[in-house]
């Protein structure tokens, strides 16, 4: 797949680029989407729920009433939890929710979800993505000369740039990140990729890694 390489103001450079087919243009795994994202959101569980069952309560243990010939069921202590403030049967305990998944796995599903995205022709590529400062006036001219004002992007830049990161930080349509760092729920959870020169060679590089 070949595409035109704009500048920051919309415009063609004259310059194109060549992505991957065995990265942008494979049959989509929708399996294996499912797993990668599934493994993405259980990673950002904590964990830390948690209910008292009966014995972390305080209180007698002494029984309530006899065992039998009390007309109804067998009582237990005050902590029961069949009884008002007793504790939680069965609650929820502190747990990690992160399960295995393979390397291969996760990479199929990225490459799917960029080809995904490469069928829908949601995927834009600029000479460079700088600013001198960070100016989050620029980043959204940049945006509107891109025609993506009103779309969620994600900016994907080979190595980390503070002042483009400070641009975009306040922008809830935006979000910045550098090529190490993507993942297929966040290429899912866009409409559109914006790509750099520098950044589509460097993801070619780590698929090929």
């Amino acid at each position: 797949m070949e595409l035109n390489i704009l500048d920051i103001k919309g415009k063609e450079t004259g310059k194109k680029v060549l992505l991957d087919d065995a990265i942008f243009g494979i049959e989509p795994n929708d399996h294996a989407i499912y797993l990668d994202v599934k493994q993405y959101l259980a990673n950002q569980r904590q964990g830390t729920h948690k209910s008292k069952g009966r014995s972390e309560l305080a209180g007698s243990t002494r029984k309530l009433g006899r065992q039998k010939g009390g007309g109804g069921a067998r009582p237990g202590d005050i902590k029961s939890g069949v009884r008002v403030g007793g504790g939680r049967m069965f609650g929820p305990v502190p747990r990690d929710y992160n399960f295995k998944l393979n390397k291969k796995v996760k990479q199929l599903a990225r490459k799917s979800a960029l080809s995904y995205k490469a069928i829908e022709n949601a995927i834009t590529v600029v000479d460079n993505l700088n600013f001198e400062v960070p100016k989050t006036k620029e980043f959204v001219a940049m945006t509107n000369n891109l025609q993506l004002a009103d779309k969620k992007a994600l900016f994907i830049l080979a190595n980390g740039n503070k002042n483009v990161y400070l641009s975009a930080r306040n922008l809830p349509g935006a979000k910045v990140i550098t090529v190490s760092e993507l993942n297929t729920y966040s290429i899912l959870h866009v409409k559109n990729l914006v790509f750099t020169e520098e950044s589509v060679a460097a993801l070619e590089q780590i698929f090929k890694a």
